[in-house]
């Protein structure tokens, strides 16, 4: 596939490197440097991740419009921050909705914000013998398929986590975990319980 990249951080260089040792062609741009937002842009033809910080994902989502037509948009970002690790877009819409609304014929998939940067380098991310799991938003079947791909490109199991309007809460868990993580130095892998806990029956 030919993916493009839009920044050139530890996001942006973990997952293209990834994707580049699986085969993709990935080009990654930034406002700053050889290749530019707009190239970067353009390359992409079969999915663009956005890989900036969330203050200006918006913005540069609607000067490039035009050519994210038709593309897959993956969005990564999280809008975290203040000293209480509190969401930016409490109240609504999530991040992953205001791309959408920034770029409408775009088919936004919110997928890759709920783990640090080291743990996308990982040659697989996998723990205790599991592959580590990726929740997937999205609204286009065949955008989610193609994200798919490129979460077992990594080595990763996608999770189905429901449709774009779902997406807030992938954010809001993310909110969650960075405040337990960072905030408070807890292992916050530890306040899920094992399935067969969950109060849910297994599928047959």
């Amino acid at each position: 596939m030919r993916i493009g990249i839009l920044g050139n951080g530890g996001m942006a260089d973990a997952l293209g490197a990834q994707w580049a040792r699986a085969g993709h062609e990935v080009v990654a741009g930034s406002r700053s440097g050889g290749t530019g937002l707009r190239e970067a842009a353009e390359s992409g033809t079969d999915a663009v991740l956005l890989a900036l910080p969330y203050e200006a994902v918006v913005h540069v989502v609607a000067g490039l419009e035009d050519v994210l037509r038709g593309r897959v948009l993956v969005d990564c970002t999280n809008p975290v921050g203040g000293p209480g690790f509190g969401l930016l877009t409490a109240g609504g819409p999530s991040a992953a909705e205001r791309v959408a609304y920034a770029a409408p014929a775009a088919h936004v998939v919110k997928a890759f914000n709920l783990c640090h940067v080291d743990v996308w380098r990982l040659t697989p991310p996998v723990f205790d013998g599991r592959p580590l799991a990726v929740p997937l938003c999205g609204d286009d079947e065949s955008a989610l398929s193609v994200v798919r791909r490129l979460v077992h490109d990594l080595g990763c199991e996608p999770l189905n986590a429901g449709g774009l309007d779902r997406a807030g809460l992938v954010e809001a868990t993310a909110a969650l975990l960075i405040g337990l993580w960072v905030g408070e130095g807890a292992d916050a892998q530890a306040i899920a319980p094992p399935v067969e806990f969950a109060g849910v029956r297994a599928q047959a």
